[in-house]
């Protein structure tokens, strides 16, 4: 695994599936870090948006959008986590804007998240071949399902 995490850039290795981790960070555990820990085996590139430290400053947020803009196009897979603590506005956006295209996604949702069913029954209109999974476990599985099957 090669782990990238913002604002470092990004430069696509052969062969070598990249996985754009899009999920919730403000008020939200760590389930980044989870989730790389359960991929260390693979060979994917991990582009993860946390940072380890980040400056509340709008030039700051702006470098920070326009890294995640670039990754997730970048990127072969985009991998969704919604935790339950918040609603993540800005991810939901994303899962919107991204089920409109043919780009992979991977799906997770956290019991008790408070937008469940309506993610659940908009991604069901657009995009029926997509399977929510409701644990981290889960969806690192499915990544490694994708991983498997990008280069044949």
């Amino acid at each position: 695994m090669e782990y990238i995490e913002s604002p470092k850039n990004w430069e696509r290795l052969p062969h070598q599936p990249a996985v754009f981790l899009a999920g919730g960070i403000s008020g939200c555990p760590d389930w980044q870090f989870e989730l790389t820990h359960l991929l260390v085996m693979t060979n994917c590139a991990v582009l993860n948006p946390r940072r380890k430290t980040f400056k509340d400053t709008p030039e700051f947020a702006e470098l920070q959008i326009r890294w995640e803009f670039d990754h997730l196009r970048k990127a072969d897979l985009i991998s969704f986590w919604f935790c339950k603590d918040t609603v993540q506005p800005i991810v939901l956006y994303e899962l919107g804007a991204w089920s409109m295209t043919d780009k992979p996604l991977a799906v997770g949702i956290e019991h008790g998240y408070r937008r469940e069913l309506d993610v659940r029954v908009q991604l069901s209109l657009v995009r029926p071949e997509v399977r929510i999974v409701d644990t981290l476990e889960d969806l690192a599985n499915g990544i490694r399902i994708f991983e498997r099957n990008f280069l044949i």
